[in-house]
C-alpha cells in the first residue's frame, strides 16, 4: 500500500484545512486508516482514526470538536477536516494504516506540513 497525504500548507491561527490522503496498491475497504503528525522536536502522536466502515473515529483529546476524519472508500481516500487550528497544531502530519484495528501501523504515507500562524 501507498499513500500519498496532500493539503497541508500554511493558515492563520483560528482557519483551517483539509488533508487528503490517497491510497493506492490495495483497496482501503478492508483497512484501518489513521492520521499522525509530528512537531519539530516532539515525538509523533496518534491525532485520529476510522474503522474502516466509517461508522467509528477516534480522536486525540488535543483536536476532539476540532477535526474530523472521514473516508471515502470508493475513491481510495481518507480525509482530516482541520478547523480552529492552533499554533501547537503546526506538524508534518502522517497518514497511516493498517490491517487489523489493533496493534502498530502497517504503512505510513510520506507526511504533509501544517503551518499555523499566531
Amino acid at each position: 500500500v501507498q499513500l500519498q497525504a496532500s493539503g497541508g500548507g500554511l493558515v492563520q491561527a483560528g482557519g483551517s484545512l483539509r488533508l487528503s490522503c490517497a491510497a493506492s496498491g490495495r483497496a482501503l475497504s478492508r483497512l484501518e486508516m489513521g492520521w499522525f503528525r509530528q512537531a519539530p522536536g516532539k515525538e509523533r502522536e496518534f491525532v485520529a482514526r476510522i474503522r474502516w466502515s466509517g461508522e467509528t473515529s477516534y480522536y486525540a483529546d488535543s483536536v476532539k470538536g476540532r477535526f474530523a476524519i472521514s473516508r471515502d472508500n470508493a475513491k481510495n481516500t481518507i480525509y482530516l477536516q482541520m478547523n480552529s487550528l492552533k499554533p501547537e497544531d503546526a506538524a508534518v502530519y502522517y497518514c497511516v494504516a493498517r490491517v487489523l484495528a489493533m496493534g502498530s501501523y502497517d504503512y505510513w504515507g510520506q507526511g504533509t506540513l501544517v503551518t499555523v500562524s499566531s
